[in-house]
């Protein structure tokens, strides 16, 4: 499974971005979909996840201002509402295959400017 992630850039605190990633080669073993991101000197984090029904799962944290979709099995994308200067990161998109299989895009970075 290969993962393209896109649609990061430079927004300004309260304003929205939409990021998108398009999964391509094994798109039928992918159990669930999901976006993590990394802000600058800290580990890694789950953003949100969706499962192959649909169903979305958020940290309590970002319940609200995040809201993850899909659009067949191909495209998954973030949208990301009234955002802060923490939300600045290195967004990747991560697809789980046959439940166990991690697969990672290559990142998108999203700065927030106050």
């Amino acid at each position: 499974v290969q993962l393209q992630a896109s649609g990061g850039g430079l927004v300004q605190a309260g304003g929205s971005l939409r990021l998108s990633c398009t999964a391509s080669g094994g798109i039928a073993s992918i159990t669930s979909m999901a976006w993590y991101r990394q802000p600058p000197g800290k580990q890694r984090e789950l953003v949100a996840r969706i499962s192959s029904g649909g169903r979305g799962y958020y940290p309590d944290s970002l319940k609200g201002r995040f809201t993850i979709s899909r659009e067949n099995a191909k495209n998954t994308f973030l949208q990301m509402n009234s955002l802060r200067d923490d939300d600045t990161a290195v967004y990747y998109c991560n697809a789980i295959v046959y439940g166990t299989q991690f697969y990672w895009g290559q990142g998108t970075l999203v700065t927030v400017s106050s």
